[in-house]
């Protein structure tokens, strides 16, 4: 959850330093220190009952560092650090379960995201869940997601982790090609991702997502219909496809152009995902957002859905974002800040924002944005506001471009709208936050 983020031009086609990913508002540049007693009164005040709760936990840790990666991810600490930080972890979901915010009040979604939360060992992730299950459960929650690197597993450490009450597995594949993955910084291998998706399978997960990366360095035509192809032929519960970006502390960032460091344009890009989307819906795959296809059309996304539509979100470890009754905060992004703050008890907030009524409609309009559909009713219902005539000006440049459904019911985007969504979402900015630097 460590984003370094820039908002795109519409007419950019060049893949130029800075991630053009939208994944908040207002943008994080916004967020400072001099808000932070508005982050501690969020967490103290009684919530509303009928908004959403959820927990997300960051492990950081990964075999190697992608060199297009931009979280905040370690891959350089020994078990004894490892073992440090899972028990900071803990702590800190312990300090949060004393506040106002988490009082009496069911988690409805839980996220082990990274990094590579299937890096620390069965022992480590077992006892790591043994501390959080004595200050909150998930036992009631409707989802709860677990990322993993494939080359991290084992059948009895996926048996671990289905034990631990995780309900949706996303499994990184990136690219089936071995040669793109070793130039890429990836440390898996091909094979490793169909072992454990196999044995994931037989451990018997409800939900298996696999995420594919168009456009990463060495990619082709021929290679990304194998790799579509190969992917198909899981029939995974749902495949989530990304456009390679180069955000500025990526290692690429530094390299682009040099020793042959290439990345696609936006334009092919497009044309990789917009085929791996045609493939999935010719195959019986629906499109469920500008990201994401489903094999059956009920299969839900809890953490998406209700992060989204303003749920409360408690992120916890290093870097971590919260939004906890319309305040935005973060976590100290470096480890020992991390780690020296929970030990001495207290939460190691960084950074917060206090968003107001006009910040929080455009957040969840642009976020929304991205299932490709919004209904102006529930708008009208939650905020007062008729979207259509709040929005129209963002609304004509979509029309006029192409990129929304000339009629029908609520507002629809096209496919064109949906590959270049995060592009578009800027549209919908407040103009002092349009074409600043995201972070």
């Amino acid at each position: 959850m460590d984003v370094d983020t820039m908002t795109m031009p519409l007419s950019e086609e060049r893949t130029e330093v800075g991630n053009y990913f939208v994944a908040n508002y207002p943008p994080f540049s916004a967020w400072t220190r001099e808000h932070l007693p508005a982050a501690e009164a969020a967490l103290n005040r009684s919530p509303d009952p009928a908004t959403p709760l959820g927990l997300y936990l960051h492990i950081p840790f990964c075999r190697k560092r992608c060199k297009f990666c931009y979280f905040r991810v370690y891959i350089d600490k020994n078990a004894s650090e490892v073992g440090r930080y899972m028990d900071a972890l803990a702590s800190e979901v312990e300090l949060y379960a004393r506040r106002e915010v988490f009082r009496s009040r069911p988690l409805r979604f839980v996220y082990f995201g990274g990094g590579t939360p299937s890096f620390p060992s069965e022992k480590q992730l077992l006892g790591l869940v043994e501390k959080l299950r004595k200050v909150v459960s998930w036992d009631g929650a409707e989802e709860v997601t677990f990322e993993c690197e494939p080359g991290t597993l084992t059948e009895r450490k996926l048996q671990a982790i289905r034990d631990m009450g995780v309900t949706r597995l996303s499994l990184g594949i990136e690219n089936t090609n071995d040669a793109i993955l070793e130039e890429n910084g990836r440390a898996h291998r091909s094979a490793e991702v169909f072992r454990a998706y196999a044995w994931a399978r037989e451990v018997g997960f409800p939900q298996i997502n696999v995420d594919l990366i168009a456009g990463m360095v060495g990619e082709t035509w021929e290679n990304w219909r194998d790799c579509v192809a190969r992917t198909l032929d899981l029939a995974a519960d749902s495949v989530t496809i990304y456009a390679m970006e180069l955000p500025h502390n990526a290692v690429y960032a530094r390299s682009l152009g040099e020793s042959g460091v290439e990345v696609a344009d936006w334009r092919t890009k497009r044309a990789w995902v917009s085929h791996a989307f045609e493939t999935f819906e010719a195959a019986g795959y629906r499109v469920s957002s500008a990201y994401t296809l489903v094999k059956d059309p009920g299969t839900s996304f809890v953490y998406r859905d209700c992060l989204w539509r303003g749920a409360d979100l408690v992120g916890t470890g290093v870097a971590s974002f919260s939004h906890v009754g319309g305040v935005h905060f973060q976590n100290a992004d470096v480890f020992e800040d991390y780690i020296e703050g929970v030990e001495a008890g207290r939460l190691p907030l960084s950074r917060a924002y206090p968003a107001g009524p006009r910040q929080l409609l455009v957040r969840e309009v642009i976020l929304q944005l991205k299932l490709g559909r919004l209904d102006p009713e529930r708008f009208r219902k939650k905020f007062g506001i008729d979207i259509e005539t709040e929005f129209g000006d963002a609304f004509a440049t979509l029309r006029a471009g192409g990129h929304l459904e000339p009629a029908g019911n609520g507002i629809v985007l096209t496919r064109k709208g949906l590959l270049r969504i995060d592009g578009l979402l800027p549209l919908f900015f407040e103009p002092e936050y349009r074409g600043v630097r995201y972070t």
